[in-house]
């Protein structure tokens, strides 16, 4: 650690006059320069976040470092959106459209387990208890990646022909219980408000691909996730003499089977994956006691936004008519929650072509499709937007030796971070000019 900071501090107060734009062969060389100039800078924000993770909603400290980062960069501030999200609105010399960029800034409640000299040690309450607290989705490199975009765009602010807004957002994981948050409560907020872009980018770290490596698909990328639950009332009874009621344990058991023909046998397997989920049942006290009723609680995901609202029609069908076949009721809530995380089509084939000459042909590739849920995908019901993947695995290494996103073991290669920089960077200026 000793050794660690000296580096840290130097990289923490490295002078912005070192990145300065200069008139080069274009604005693509120039990104490229800018990007490489700030790439220290930008790994020690990250190890700094790093160390001090905020969970949702309470993201005080990461607040205050982006938004005095922004207005030493000479950008409009707006702070206190959704509660601790930062809006920075950066003008460039020329007219042209408006870009929007965004990266999240919540920890996750996960005690870190990676042997780092930076590594979280930071413990608060979440819903009443105390936990550890840890940068567990990587979301401190998605900060740290948009400080270093927001340095190298404001460089070359004369000749940047649009402006971008760099959205900071809280609460991506969740806000808290009985608490609103995240990209939704920034737009009822304002965040997309004066000026309103034309287009969204963002970008998400994972072990899925290698340091250098990025990752897209167009069209539905990351699912939907509605909550789900489910209350079967029966009759209670003992439980010597089921004749004498209606167990809803039994009709329970019926519904979580008749659910799982949802997406293996009513839909078209051939048009997108969907999940039905029961993760949680709790209904009686004993064992010779037939309960009056049942909970059920789950999850759907769907990738396909018309498919989202046809199972929903089906779910309720399904619990309810096996409810009332066996003499039972059932009462369904489904809560909807993120929307589908939708790459606009024309907008992805159209900066594909950015992203395959920043990161190299063989670099760019196509991610599956996620069953994981993202509120980036309230930004993209705004306006059309691309969310990509970006690779932290070191090249040659099995993905094995890297542990999932939510992970306490999960760790990253800080070499991915330049390309962020530069793949955020060179997605705004294209669009700008044209695509070009």
């Amino acid at each position: 650690m000793k050794r660690l900071l000296p580096f840290l501090m130097l990289c923490l107060f490295i002078p912005a006059a070192q990145a300065q734009y200069q008139p080069g062969a274009g604005l693509n060389d120039d990104i490229d320069r800018l990007a490489a100039a700030v790439e220290a800078q930008v790994i020690a924000w990250r190890r700094d976040i790093h160390a001090n993770p905020e969970l949702g909603n309470r993201e005080f400290r990461t607040a205050a470092l982006v938004a005095d980062h922004l207005r030493s960069l000479d950008i409009e501030v707006r702070t206190e959106v959704a509660h601790t999200g930062v809006v920075g609105v950066l003008r460039g010399g020329k007219h042209g459209p408006v870009v929007a960029l965004r990266a999240d800034m919540d920890g996750l409640p996960v005690t870190e387990q990676v042997d780092l000299p930076f590594a979280s040690k930071v413990r608060a309450e979440y819903n009443g208890q105390e936990v550890g607290v840890m940068h567990a989705c990587g979301h401190d490199n998605h900060v740290a990646i948009l400080m270093g975009v927001a340095q190298v765009l404001a460089s070359m602010r004369d000749e940047l022909p649009g402006t971008v807004k760099f959205i900071f957002q809280p609460a991506e994981e969740g806000a808290p219980a009985g608490e609103r948050g995240g990209a939704k409560l920034m737009l009822e907020e304002g965040a997309f408000d004066d000026p309103r872009p034309e287009v969204a980018f963002g970008l998400h770290v994972t072990p899925g691909w290698e340091a250098g490596q990025v990752a897209y698909r167009a069209g539905g990328t990351m699912a939907s996730s509605d909550g789900l639950r489910i209350v079967v009332r029966g009759k209670q009874t003992h439980g010597a003499y089921p004749w004498l009621g209606t167990d809803p344990i039994v009709v329970a058991s019926q519904i979580v089977m008749g659910l799982q023909t949802i997406s293996s046998r009513q839909l078209d397997a051939t048009l997108a994956p969907a999940i039905v989920t029961i993760g949680s049942i709790h209904g009686g006290v004993r064992g010779n006691i037939i309960p009056d009723e049942v909970e059920m609680v789950g999850t759907i995901r769907a990738l396909d936004t018309e498919m989202q609202d046809d199972i929903h029609r089906r779910v309720r069908l399904t619990a309810e008519r096996i409810a009332e076949s066996g003499g039972a009721t059932a009462e369904v809530s489904i809560g909807r929650g993120y929307p589908v995380t939708y790459n606009d089509p024309a907008l992805t084939e159209r900066m594909g072509a950015t992203l395959r000459r920043v990161a190299g042909e063989g670099n760019v590739l196509e991610a599956p499709r996620q069953m994981g849920a993202e509120d980036f995908s309230y930004f993209q019901k705004e306006v059309p937007g691309l969310y990509y993947f970006l690779g932290i695995r070191t090249p040659g290494a099995p993905e094995s030796d890297f542990a999932a996103n939510h992970s306490p073991l999960f760790r990253v290669d800080e070499a991915a971070l330049l390309t962020g920089v530069r793949t955020l960077a060179h997605l705004t200026v294209d669009y700008m000019q044209g695509g070009e």
